[in-house]
């Protein structure tokens, strides 16, 4: 019966470090890739991280920042970016589901 219980005690930390995380980070909004390129649209020189990963397709992740949200996308072809735009290359993005 202890060994449910520390189970529990467990799975509900590890829900409170998501929610943390969350917090943390701020709103981000899932957004259609069309959606995310017209967001950069709006921005004269938008910032934007991008990953490549993926398992048996590559697919391409993006990041930005719009009017205090954080805005993400994944493609499974590359998005064309505005010529402006200053490109962040992480190995990695992770956004809390």
């Amino acid at each position: 019966m202890v060994y449910g219980a520390e189970s529990g005690a467990v799975a509900a930390a590890g829900e409170a470090a998501i929610a943390d995380a969350i917090k943390a980070s701020g709103a981000i909004v899932n957004v259609e890739p069309g959606d995310f390129e017209a967001i950069l649209g709006k921005t004269e020189a938008p910032l934007v991280v991008c990953a490549q990963g993926g398992v048996f397709t590559t697919k391409y992740y993006y990041l930005t920042a719009y009017k205090g949200l954080i805005f993400y996308t994944k493609t499974q072809t590359p998005l064309i970016l505005p010529p402006k735009a200053e490109l962040i290359n992480a190995r990695k993005i992770w956004v809390p589901s």
